[in-house]
């Protein structure tokens, strides 16, 4: 059977025996016909899919590097893989080419970081109806921000865990990544955000150990942190603001105020530097925009 012959029948089989939509069955065409073309122009003809091997797999996803994302290459990859396993039980194929193709490393994207006075905007400018939620949400933000700390780590904390310092306090996470346990301390804003809750918080569960509590005085979940931040965020007009936000604009303000990234890392509790590391990526980003929205010479070559 011919590379042609073979692509058509897939197409069948996609359609008729899988029952793909027609537009999932054009997509595999397309992806086909991307490498059909490629080995007419590397070969000067179509071999039978029982002749092509890894290294022309290989060939045609390095010759989309630069016009083509990550995620393309590896859709056009997975399209071949499928291609081939049905050549391998219909007999024409013996073994499937792309076995042992990698896909490429899609680059992770740069974790969002608010600027500090949308984080302000964010953490100050809550509004809820009841007061007690509304001090609540105030808290929570403070803690989160104030500490860095994962939503699941905020959620864990118990009223114990808070202990008083002169000038602020210390909140113990007892639930951190991977079970380990750490030390963060709390700015005098959290603090006293923490006090105006707690007097509310008396009320709606005077038996309860969790810092924050919701309405009917169960402790508060990650998923009801995030909606309800979400929430707050959209009414300042503000997208995409999630609790990891908070805890990204912690760290990448702090870098930028010229702490040290060991400290950072003992902070946010990263097994490996290499982890905090992302965030002088994000500063230097950061960093880049302020210089081209403020230096002189920047100004006019963006004119």
């Amino acid at each position: 059977m011919t590379l042609p012959e073979a692509r058509d029948a897939f197409l069948r089989h996609l359609e008729l025996e899988r029952a793909l939509s027609p537009l999932t069955v054009a997509a595999y065409g397309r992806d086909l016909d991307g490498f059909r073309a490629f080995l007419v122009e590397k070969r000067g003809a179509e071999p039978a899919p029982a002749k092509i091997d890894a290294a022309l797999v290989r060939g045609f996803l390095a010759s989309l590097f630069g016009t083509h994302d990550a995620r393309s290459i590896s859709r056009k990859l997975s399209a071949l893989r499928t291609f081939f396993r049905f050549c391998v039980r219909r007999g024409e194929a013996v073994a499937d080419p792309t076995a042992r193709v990698r896909p490429p490393r899609r680059r992770k994207p740069l974790p969002r970081a608010l600027s500090v006075d949308d984080t302000f905007r964010v953490v100050e400018e809550v509004q809820r109806p009841r007061p007690a939620l509304e001090a609540r949400d105030r808290a929570l933000y403070e803690v989160l921000y104030g500490a860095g700390l994962r939503v699941s780590e905020c959620c864990a904390v118990d009223v114990g865990d808070v202990t008083r310092e002169p000038g602020g306090a210390l909140v113990r996470v007892r639930r951190g990544k991977g079970g380990k346990q750490r030390i963060v301390p709390l700015g005098s804003k959290a603090v006293d955000a923490i006090d105006r809750w707690l007097v509310l918080r008396a009320d709606l569960a005077p038996r309860s150990d969790a810092l924050f509590v919701n309405a009917r005085g169960g402790r508060l979940t990650p998923r009801s942190v995030q909606r309800q931040l979400a929430a707050s965020a959209a009414r300042l007009g503000l997208e995409g603001v999630t609790p990891h936000a908070l805890r990204h604009s912690f760290a990448t303000h702090l870098l930028d105020g010229g702490v040290d990234l060991r400290s950072i890392q003992e902070l946010l509790g990263h097994a490996s530097v290499s982890s905090t590391q992302i965030y002088t990526k994000v500063s230097l980003e950061h960093l880049t925009k302020v210089y081209d929205q403020a230096h002189p010479h920047a100004r006019k070559l963006i004119k």
